[in-house]
């Protein structure tokens, strides 16, 4: 078995990592669907989204391996950083990792993260890191058909069957509590605000608030009350389903030296 590899904790390292690493494990997730879609458009529309965000991860696993050179570390490129790191670290937010779910969990899940991704791509256009800057002019195309696609069946799901809109209201009470991590700043995030990086995570949460907002109400929902509770995946503690959702993911690297993407 290949052994685990480690990164340099430096910050801009981990900021590109965090994106990076949010990409790829909603792109794990969403390939799960494929052959388990209700319909076959959705089949096809859902594993054409999880290689959008494995393509973006690979780009931002590729600059975050050249970035840890820069600080001092390893040459790593992005299979090993997607395929041999232990699971602590992996700094993705909670939300991409947790379980696949029914459709309902699924869409909304999708609209969330690629209302997010939208927003944080539109910031880093004007990186002062020209990788990440090309990197976002790319990708936030493919982040805004992401969005759209997955708004219309927030809706159509909310204004449907009165099952659908249970499911829909099961899977806002589930994921809500987990949105307040992208929006939580710490070194990392004030690190690359200084240098111009990209924004910090608390930039971006007036902007996702007012559109998700008004995408729940369209869908006859609304937000769920505000708790205390913080999830810390960006800080590498993980639910008990990212080992699972791992031992998937890396197997073959693992098992087999030298397979690539």
């Amino acid at each position: 078995m290949t052994a685990s590899i480690a990164t340099r904790h430096d910050p801009a390292t981990q900021y590109v990592l965090r994106l990076g690493d949010a990409c790829l494990i909603l792109g794990q997730r969403l390939g799960e669907w494929c052959g388990h879609a209700p319909i076959l458009e959705e089949d096809i529309a859902l594993t054409n989204m999880a290689l959008d965000l494995i393509g973006q991860s690979r780009a931002l696993l590729t600059l975050a391996g050249q970035m840890n050179v820069r600080a001092g570390g390893d040459p790593l490129d992005e299979d090993q950083l997607a395929f041999l790191r232990e699971e602590r670290d992996y700094v993705n937010p909670t939300l991409v990792e947790l379980p696949r779910g029914d459709f309902a969990f699924t869409v909304l899940r999708n609209a969330m993260v690629a209302t997010w991704l939208e927003l944080t791509w539109r910031h880093l256009a004007t990186s002062t890191e020209p990788e990440l800057a090309a990197i976002a002019g790319k990708a936030v195309k493919e982040a805004r058909y992401h969005r759209e696609h997955a708004s219309d069946w927030v809706q159509r799901l909310g204004g449907g069957t009165d099952e659908s809109a249970r499911r829909l209201r099961d899977a806002l009470d589930a994921l809500w509590r987990y949105t307040p991590e992208l929006f939580t700043d710490d070194a990392v995030d004030e690190a690359a605000a200084a240098s111009g990086l990209g924004p910090r995570a608390s930039a971006l949460r007036e902007a996702w608030q007012a559109e998700m907002t008004a995408l729940l109400d369209d869908a006859g929902l609304q937000p769920p009350a505000a708790t205390a509770f913080v999830s810390r995946g960006r800080q590498g503690q993980h639910t008990e389903h990212m080992g699972h959702l791992l031992t998937q993911l890396q197997y073959l690297q693992r098992a087999y030296p030298g397979g690539a993407w």
